[in-house]
Formats: structure tokens, C-alpha cells, sequence
């Protein structure tokens, strides 16, 4: 029964029979769900290796530790090549959004009826595909290296930086494009003077926060052959050099904590 208040004070007011049906059916579907998910899960486990899984956790532990420093000169270029890769590719990504995002806006497209859906289309379908399966199938098409990586990592973030801005487009103050409308600015200067300045900030936060995701996916690109420290992780693991795959590890995590730390000072400097 919901709290309501009556007279300045709160009383239980039992609800009307249909809608305390339809509250239980809802509970009964979600469990059912819940029940049947579990079933099938349940159902393709083997649950001796799950229950062997403390021990074989530990066991991959003590082969981990202590990390093979002297691999260390191995993987300087290639976690070189993946701050390339996130960084080219999110430029890339942004310089592509921006249009995009602008065509999107119902208050900067061109037309509601063809260019908006389009653009639509085009974000949608960039958010859809995580960006390891833009790699897989760029190293198909382009072959492997940084260059498949740093498409797949543009790719992927046209849909996440043009979706939130479009969105801070939206969300501008009018009376300010309608003042420099007045001057007889020209299309151009509208939108250079009315609403730049307006979604500055956005843009750079979106911008330095899809820098900093990009840098977390492209360690893993190289696994599939789009160059990078993925590549060292895949050789390592493939050949059971638990020593050299917590090195891998480690280095991944600094480089993440590092950028995280660089994005929240440029961000509060710019913001």
C-alpha cells in the first residue's frame, strides 16, 4: 500500500485491486525470468571446474609474481602505439562527430526529414559495434597494424561523442542564436558566435573523456591484430608467460591511472 498524505497526515491507502494485480504479475514474469536464465546458465557450466577455480586462481597468481621486469624494454614501443592509437583515433572520431553531431540537432540540421535521420543512422550504427569487432574487421580489410586500430577507435567514437553532442546542442540557450541572428549574420557566424561558445565546454568534456575510455579499448586491439601492447598480451598468454603478463598488466593499469590523471587536469582547467 503507498504513503499519501491526508489532512497533513501520512496514511497507508491500499491500492486499487487491478493495479496490485498487475504489480505481482510483474514480480512473477521478472523471477520467472530470473529463474530461467539461471537454468540455462546453470545447465552449461561444469560446475567441477568452478568449484577448482580457488585453487587454480592461486596457482596462476604464483606464476604471475614476480612480474619479468627486464621484459619491460619490449613493451615501451608498443604501449607507445597504443597512446597513439587512442589519441589519433579519437581525433579523428571528433573531427567526424562534430559535423554529424550538428546535422543531428533539431535545431542545426538541415533538414529533419533527410539529413537528421541520416545522421541518426550514422551514430547509431558507430554505438552498435564495439570497437574490438571494428577491429577485426578492419585487420580483414586493411590489414593489421596501428592503422586498423586507429580507425576502429574513430569508428567507435563518432556515435559517443556525436550523441552527447548533439544532445548539449539541443540544450543551448536560444535568446543567444536569436541575438546574433538579429546582426544578419550569415549561417556560419550563427553557429560560430551563438552556439560554439555555448557547447565549448561539453565538447572538450566529452572529448577528454572519450580520449581517456579510448586509451582503456586499445590496449585489447592488438589481440586481434590491430597493433599495440594487445599484441605482447596475445603472444604472452599464448605461450603461458604468466611472468610476462603481469608486467603486461601492471603497465596497462599505469598507463590507464596516468590518463585518468592527465584527463581530470586538462578537464578542470578547461571546464
Amino acid at each position: 500500500m503507498p504513503l499519501m498524505k491526508r489532512n497533513g497526515a501520512v496514511c497507508w491507502v491500499p491500492r486499487d485491486s487491478k493495479k496490485q494485480l498487475v504489480i505481482w504479475f510483474g514480480w512473477f514474469i521478472g523471477i520467472m525470468l530470473v529463474f530461467l536464465c539461471w537454468q540455462s546458465i546453470s545447465a552449461k557450466t561444469m560446475w567441477v571446474f568452478a568449484a577448482d577455480a580457488p585453487e587454480q586462481l592461486r596457482l596462476m597468481l604464483m606464476r604471475m609474481f614476480p612480474p619479468k621486469l627486464e621484459y619491460m624494454d619490449k613493451l615501451w614501443k608498443p604501449l607507445w602505439d597504443t597512446l597513439n592509437i587512442a589519441t589519433l583515433g579519437t581525433l579523428l572520431g571528433v573531427i567526424i562527430a562534430v559535423p554529424v553531431a550538428s546535422a543531428a540537432a533539431l535545431n542545426t540540421t538541415p533538414s529533419k526529414r533527410l539529413v537528421r535521420p541520416l545522421a541518426m543512422v550514422i551514430l547509431v550504427s558507430s554505438r552498435s559495434v564495439n570497437s574490438l569487432i571494428w577491429a577485426i574487421l578492419l585487420v580483414t580489410i586493411v590489414g593489421p597494424g596501428i592503422l586498423a586500430g586507429i580507425i576502429a577507435i574513430a569508428l567507435r567514437s563518432i556515435g559517443f561523442v556525436g550523441k552527447l553532442l548533439y544532445e548539449a546542442i539541443e540544450e543551448i540557450d536560444k535568446t543567444q542564436v536569436e541575438a546574433v541572428t538579429a546582426t544578419g549574420a550569415a549561417p556560419a557566424q550563427v553557429f560560430s558566435y551563438g552556439i560554439v561558445p555555448q557547447i565549448m565546454p561539453a565538447f572538450a568534456g566529452i572529448s577528454l573523456y572519450r580520449w581517456d575510455i579510448n586509451i582503456r579499448e586499445s590496449t585489447i586491439l592488438g589481440y586481434v591484430g590491430a597493433g599495440g601492447i594487445g599484441l605482447n598480451l596475445s603472444s604472452s598468454l599464448s605461450i603461458l608467460a604468466w611472468s610476462q603478463v603481469s608486467l603486461i598488466l601492471i603497465a596497462v593499469l599505469i598507463t590507464v591511472v596516468a590518463s585518468e590523471w592527465i584527463s581530470a587536469r586538462v578537464r578542470s582547467r578547461l571546464i
